[in-house]
């Protein structure tokens, strides 16, 4: 059965969407079988695959409004090595329609029921707000991966998100825990950034991935050919330190089996 993470920071503009992409890369390079789902009504993660947004027959809204199987949203990029069920600019009416329909908060969770055996890793893709369709990607989730720069700011959202989680964990998926925190754009001679790192390592302890994600330009470059980093440069920095991510979360499922 799929483990079920939320990538998810209310946050935007830390590398969320990055993560989902490349982390989905670098879990199906290690021979894992993955399905990204794309929450946020950019789109930018179905892009960042090589998807055309605007052409995709059926997205997460479908999903989400029940209006089809999930079998039939799932797009399969053999190029890439994993599957994909594509957001776009229609998820943007599902915050409205979804606020006075039936257990609205399950509508992802149950969707997904029928295929998850099919995955050993289903990621999520947030949109950067604490709505509906986030509360759909929490309540279908076993974890929750937070990514986030290390700078001043950054802690208070996080406190805000460790909250939410604890919500929902008393409220409606108590199963619900922190996969991890990863510090993104990450550069070590930044003295805030390494003040703030600190400070995560010694609130959240091994909660915090051992693998920061560098500044990378090969990184930041690969969302416009439509490819993961991993099919860009697969020797760019920011390469690297995805499957060094991948690598770090498959020997924690290992060592949580054994």
């Amino acid at each position: 059965m799929g483990k079920v993470i939320a990538i998810t920071n209310q946050k935007g503009g830390v590398g969320k969407t990055t993560t989902s992409v490349n982390l989905a890369a670098s879990l199906a390079a290690a021979n894992r079988r993955v399905l990204l789902v794309d929450l946020d009504p950019q789109g930018n993660a179905a892009m960042g695959c090589g998807i055309d947004k605007q052409e995709v027959k059926y997205s997460s809204y479908d999903l989400l409004m029940e209006e089809v199987p999930a079998s039939e949203t799932v797009i399969k990029i053999p190029d890439i090595g994993f599957s994909v069920i594509p957001g776009n600019s229609d998820l943007t009416a599902a915050e409205v329609e979804l606020m006075h329909a039936d257990h609205k908060e399950r509508r992802l969770a149950d969707a997904l029921i029928p295929i998850k055996a099919e995955y050993d890793f289903i990621l999520i893709d947030c949109p950067p707000s604490l709505n509906m369709l986030t509360l759909n990607a929490m309540v279908a989730a076993n974890s929750l991966l937070i990514p986030m720069q290390c700078e001043y700011y950054a802690l208070e959202g996080l406190s805000a998100l460790m909250s939410t989680l604890k919500n929902i964990q008393d409220s409606v998926n108590p199963e619900l825990h922190l996969e991890g925190i990863l510090r993104t754009m990450y550069d070590d001679r930044n003295r805030l950034t390494k003040d703030v790192s600190e400070q995560l390592i010694r609130y959240f302890g091994d909660k915090v991935f051992r693998t920061c994600i560098p500044r990378n330009i090969r990184l930041a470059e690969a969302p416009s050919h439509g490819l993961p980093v991993l099919s860009y440069d697969k020797s760019s920095r920011g390469s690297v330190a995805y499957i060094a991510l991948a690598g770090e979360m498959i020997r924690k499922e290992q060592h949580n089996s054994a």
